[in-house]
């Protein structure tokens, strides 16, 4: 059986591979002349293989550049300053770093932020309307859907996924699509809860 051609998640956190694949675009090298007029943290940036990463957040195109190790959260957090999206286990265990990617929920401590190159992503700052909250938003207020309020980003932006998929959910779809994300404080009821009020004032 033939391998698949490519640059691996393996090779990517060690930093290895020349190339470019897909819509990467890795950083080129300088020459020596050039090399003369970098600053320090572009020389350091070089050495570390940094690439540039292009991709739309909360409607925004972003242009960066990301060593090949970044995670996607830590991009979010630290670079652009989305502190909605939390890091609670970092093993992709409790979604509680959910956001979305090109329509789906994802787990962003999962993620490489070079995988999200050339696609689109949305954190719960994204769903804010102007000044108003998202209809879900407001729901997990109205409906009393948190408790310390920790893993409420995560919770959201799941039962956003689910809503994108299914407008009107079912029981069992509500409880399949949000079986991911784990609440400490036990507010399942009131979350269930939350996602079907925002489900009817969303129609």
């Amino acid at each position: 059986m033939s391998k698949k051609k490519g640059i691996s998640r393996r090779n990517f956190i060690k930093g290895v591979g020349t190339g470019v694949v897909g819509s990467y675009v890795v950083v080129p090298a300088l020459n020596n002349k050039a090399a003369k007029n970098l600053s320090d943290n572009e020389e350091l940036q070089l050495k570390e293989g940094w690439q540039v990463l292009s991709l739309k957040v909360n409607g925004k195109k972003i242009i960066t550049k990301v060593k090949p190790n970044t995670l996607l959260v830590d991009l979010l957090r630290n670079e652009l300053q989305l502190t909605g999206t939390k890091v609670v286990c970092n093993q992709g265990e409790c979604g509680g770093c959910t956001i979305i990617l090109d329509g789906k929920p994802v787990y962003s401590c999962q993620m490489l932020a070079l995988d999200a190159n050339g696609k689109e992503v949305t954190t719960i700052e994204g769903l804010l309307l102007g000044e108003e909250l998202h209809p879900l938003q407001q729901a997990f207020v109205d409906e009393d859907g948190l408790q310390c309020g920790f893993c409420t980003p995560g919770q959201i932006m799941a039962a956003y996924g689910l809503l994108l998929k299914y407008p009107d959910p079912t029981d069992e779809q509500i409880l399949n699509g949000m079986s991911g994300n784990l609440c400490r404080c036990a507010a399942y009821p009131k979350i269930i809860k939350s996602v079907k009020a925002a489900a009817s004032r969303i129609k």
